[in-house]
């Protein structure tokens, strides 16, 4: 049983969303150079353009089809897109709290910058009352605003989650939708405590590690494929043992380190499979992307350098915070030329993370000597809650005008999914 917005019935998977990484599969055949992907390829979608989707198709690369071109893969993310996209419909009206985020509030954007919104909204008094579970999280079309359900994203505040503080404290009058998203505006000193060290401090500490061991994996995928661009003929053992050389692959016995080699080749073939870019998850089936793609394609997420430069710039937020500065998101002027430099990839990632471990002994210094509370206000975060909840409860039992009375969508009816 799941009690959500309904079941499958009335959902049509050609209207429902489908935002960059969505699991598709087409429903037409399409002539790419001399080459017919039929219908009933599989992808990943890569980026919306309007009518048109661009899709990532396994042993080929990037086509565009249209959107009605194209089906999501499982039953499961239709459901959720549809979820997700008659939550925003009917919420959005609801957001209390709706500020800019990002390098725009860190001093650190450009001409072509993204906007990025994150927020709050506060649900209607119906909404608790029934069986389905509200939403608590309301995502754009676009994916560029994220806005959490109030009592969310106060325990995320008291938990000194880095994204929700930085949304309060990014936020300003101009962000404030209603008198209830000034009353949680006002409460934002009360989140500020000790805890940011470990969910800022050593967060971002143990992340750039975790860049660094990936990125030397990255090395090693860059030299596999060189290799079998060259001669896509080689066969797993010799590129294992040619790697264990070439990349000083550890082991007690370089029996042992030619097994740990033969296992990283076994992972990065499954892992390109995870990611659709090879149509099985076997040796054969890297040779050949090796063949028809080459090497030329995009890193994980996780080791672009906008992922460093905003771990650094956490450490650094997280010192000045617990040292009892101001709560200012900005970053120093005399680190914003270094933080640009990462961004554009023009640092070393082992330079990034000597960088880190050298800014270290600051941020143990201010957690030794801080003047911030150990926890932060939760019993001042309650009250506010409390009383937000309160004010919704009391407008829709009022009728009063607006979104949370007269206005107000209609909750979700509990059925059962088909």
């Amino acid at each position: 049983m799941a009690l959500r917005l309904g079941g499958l019935a009335d959902v049509d998977p050609l209207a429902v969303p489908v935002p960059p990484g969505t699991e598709v599969t087409t429903r037409v055949d399409r002539v790419v150079g001399e080459r017919t992907v039929g219908q009933g390829a599989v992808g990943r979608v890569a980026a919306v353009d309007g009518e048109h989707v661009d899709v990532e198709v396994v042993g080929v690369g990037r086509v565009r089809y249209l959107r009605s071109e194209v089906v999501p893969r499982k039953l499961g993310l239709v459901r959720y897109a549809r979820r997700r996209q008659d939550a925003w419909e009917a919420l959005s009206p609801t957001i209390v709290l709706d500020a800019v985020v990002g390098s725009r509030a860190w001093g650190l954007d450009h001409a072509g910058s993204d906007e990025d919104h994150r927020g709050i909204f506060v649900l209607p008094f119906a909404w608790h009352t029934g069986l389905a579970e509200p939403p608590l999280d309301l995502l754009s079309p676009d994916n560029s605003s994220a806005y959490w359900e109030a009592g969310k994203a106060v325990r995320q505040a008291l938990r000194a989650d880095p994204n929700t503080l930085e949304m309060l404290f990014a936020a300003d009058t101009s962000a404030v939708r209603d008198d209830m998203g000034a009353e949680l505006l006002a409460i934002r000193e009360a989140f500020v405590s000790q805890e940011i060290y470990g969910s800022f401090g050593r967060y971002a500490l143990s992340q750039l590690e975790r860049l660094e061991h990936n990125q030397r994996l990255a090395d090693h995928r860059a030299l596999v494929l060189e290799w079998l661009v060259a001669d896509p003929t080689l066969d797993l053992d010799t590129v294992a043992v040619r790697l264990t050389t070439a990349a000083a692959v550890p082991g007690p016995t370089p029996e042992d380190a030619q097994r740990r080699a033969r296992d990283y080749l076994k992972q990065l073939y499954r892992s390109l499979y995870d990611q659709g870019l090879l149509a099985s998850a076997e040796w054969a089936a890297l040779c050949t992307f090796a063949r028809e793609q080459g090497h030329g394609f995009e890193p994980p997420r996780d080791l672009r350098p906008k992922n460093a430069y905003n771990l650094i710039r956490l450490l650094d937020l997280a010192t000045r915070w617990l040292a009892g500065g101001p709560p200012e998101l900005r970053v120093r002027d005399e680190l914003r030329p270094t933080l640009l430099a990462i961004k554009r990839g023009e640092v070393a990632m082992t330079d990034v993370v000597a960088m880190a471990q050298a800014m270290t002994p600051a941020l143990e210094a201010a957690r030794a000597s801080s003047p911030l509370p150990r926890h932060a206000d939760i019993e001042r975060a309650e009250q506010v809650l409390r009383a937000v909840r309160a004010d919704s409860a009391r407008r829709g039992l009022d009728g009063v005008a607006g979104p949370w009375g007269a206005d107000a969508p209609q909750p979700p009816i509990a059925r059962f999914d088909e």
